[in-house]
């Protein structure tokens, strides 16, 4: 297990060898200007999800879970919308690969896709003014895109688990990596605040979410354990709850008083201040979920599934998705604008 580690000094992109980390930094000829933008524009309206939160008891167990709300299976080749009225957001699918592929208000600013990795993307993060991003790889590398500074990365350390997901602070001059086993990488204005590199996990980390203010985060195991650090608060956990699927990610509220967790069925568990506003569980998925993400104001949240599926709930328009395209490389997240 990886002890708790602190900032990591900045290092530049290594010019030749492995890779560029910086790619806008690249000679004019090689950047990578090729970017997809897919509109698969089909929307099915469903009924009224039956509303639901779950709440932790006094063993940190929701007390209602309805992660079978949803019971309407989308046609065949298309993508299940829940539109409650909501739009004009954007986001991104990021694949292992690097592919980029952007929907709505959001811009294609570059991709790793026609790079040699030497390990797949694994997380993605964009800037807060949503001009540009930040790829994660599992060995710990970092490619920054558009506005998204390079503060560093972890692909020159020797990991005891893989890289598995990231997160940006508040105003984009930093961003944290997390591995598989809890250690935490922090890198610019970034602060470490903490992680279970040497606790013995039931389960392993397979994400974390940032709070608004930068000054703490939250992590996620595969069982839905809870692991909180610096200023962010414990809501509950699906830690001790028998799962049809395990967790694949979380996000959290605007305020930071709540997050969601998705499982790979597409169930959804709700705590704290986060609403629930209905899951894929109980659908027929093509390819399992592996991410979700917030709406800016917290009233609604995209799910995605590995086949680049986009499933839209609350005040999240459905702005388009990858499912009905025969991919390379499997879809790993989703990023809003």
């Amino acid at each position: 297990m990886s002890t708790p580690r602190h900032r990591i000094a900045r290092r530049s992109p290594r010019p030749g060898g492995r890779r560029w980390t910086t790619l806008a930094r690249r000679p004019v000829a090689r950047v990578l200007a090729v970017g997809l933008a897919v509109a698969v524009a089909c929307e099915l309206v469903l009924p009224e999800l039956a509303a639901a939160t779950a709440t932790a008891g006094a063993a940190n167990v929701p007390a209602v879970l309805a992660p079978s709300a949803m019971t309407v299976t989308p046609p065949a080749g298309r993508d299940m919308a829940v539109d409650r009225g909501g739009g004009g957001y954007g986001y991104w699918l990021a694949a292992s690969d690097g592919g980029i592929f952007s929907f709505g208000d959001s811009s294609f600013y570059g991709s790793t896709d026609d790079l040699a990795l030497n390990s797949p993307v694994v997380g993605m993060a964009a800037t807060p003014g949503g001009r540009g991003y930040w790829l994660a790889a599992g060995d710990g590398g970092v490619f920054s895109f558009g506005d998204a500074g390079f503060s560093g990365s972890a692909d020159g350390l020797v990991l005891d688990r893989p890289v598995v997901g990231m997160a940006a602070t508040p105003d984009g001059h930093g961003y944290w990596l997390v591995a598989g086993d809890g250690g935490i990488f922090a890198f610019g204005d970034a602060r470490f605040y903490g992680s279970t590199g040497g606790v013995d996990l039931n389960q392993p980390v397979v994400g974390m979410a940032a709070t608004p203010d930068g000054r703490g985060y939250w992590l996620v195991a595969a069982d839905g354990g809870i692991f909180s650090f610096g200023d962010a608060r414990y809501h509950g956990s699906t830690g001790d709850v028998v799962l049809h699927g395990p967790i694949v990610g979380m996000a959290a509220t605007p305020d930071g008083r709540g997050y969601w967790l998705v499982a790979a069925d597409g169930g959804i568990f709700s705590f704290g201040d986060a609403g629930f506003y209905g899951s894929a569980a109980g659908v027929p998925l093509k390819a399992p979920m592996v991410g979700m993400a917030s709406t800016p104001d917290g009233q609604g949240y995209w799910l995605v599934a590995a086949d680049g599926g986009v499933f839209n709930a609350g005040d999240a328009g459905f702005d388009g998705s990858t499912g009905s395209l025969d991919l390379r490389n499997p879809v790993v997240t989703v990023v809003p604008t």
